[in-house]
């Protein structure tokens, strides 16, 4: 039997975002009704500044006296921004236990009431409540999330002269921005921690040679010794807000 939530019913097929959640607070319930089980499609979603990504949010709910509906069905960001279900397709696999999957779409550059802005980045909440037959209720505010980052990106590594001298100084350069959400293009990301790579010519391996942080403008350069011939290439872990990222890398030879 397939179920419609009252949420859903009311939302239709449009994924509204607004700016008008709550404070997060702790979930609640009373009797037995739980949650079993939550799965996100995705534990973490990245996105750049035009293409948006749907996700979908598997629920499990059991109640003694059954489940007679799941309400709310939206992820809510750290800014307070609200994702709505675009759809929710319910079953019952038993007497005792309703089992939904939302399907959500985040859009970073959709009309303006819609689209995200760089607050919106990091940790998503589900907020959804479970009512059961016998007045019972779980209300699910912060403990099941997921991750919303913004997209980075490092430019193709440049070291530089090539072929150089064994012993000799080599200058790498490159740059690291991210997806605005709040304009709507990439922009430099100052003052971060950007790893220096290189891979010994036959060798499947990289290790970090220096720590650089980025300029203002996120542009990195640095200055190593060249004693091997091989590959030189920028890697940035991210952070809790964005994505991680590795350049291309740019291969050397001793002369």
């Amino acid at each position: 039997m397939h179920i419609r939530t009252a949420a859903a019913a009311a939302a239709g097929t449009l994924a509204v975002l607004a700016l008008s959640a709550p404070a997060a607070q702790a979930d609640t319930h009373k009797g037995d009704t739980a949650f079993t089980s939550v799965i996100f499609s995705k534990s973490t979603v990245y996105l750049g500044v035009s293409k948006g990504h749907g996700l979908t949010v598997t629920a499990t709910v059991k109640d003694n006296s059954g489940i007679k509906n799941i309400y709310g069905d939206k992820l809510v960001s750290p800014a307070g921004r609200i994702a709505f279900a675009r759809s929710a397709d319910c079953t019952r696999p038993s007497s005792t236990t309703m089992k939904c999957v939302f399907t959500y779409a985040l859009d970073p550059n959709g009309a303006d009431y819609e689209n995200l802005r760089n607050a919106d980045a990091g940790t998503w909440h589900l907020d959804a409540e479970a009512a059961a037959y016998d007045g019972d209720y779980y209300q699910l505010t912060t403990s099941k999330w997921m991750k919303v980052k913004r997209y980075a990106r490092l430019t193709a590594t440049q070291a530089g002269p090539e072929p150089v001298a064994k012993g000799h100084a080599l200058t790498v350069t490159g740059a690291l921005t991210r997806a605005d959400w709040t304009t709507g293009a990439y922009a430099g990301f100052g003052g971060q921690h950007v790893a220096l790579q290189f891979k010994k010519a036959g060798s499947s391996t990289y290790r970090t040679v220096k720590t650089v942080t980025t300029d203002g403008g996120g542009k990195l350069r640095t200055t190593v010794t060249a004693d091997s011939a091989g590959t030189w290439r920028w890697r940035f872990a991210g952070t809790g807000t964005t994505g991680a990222a590795n350049a291309a890398g740019d291969g050397v030879a001793l002369k």
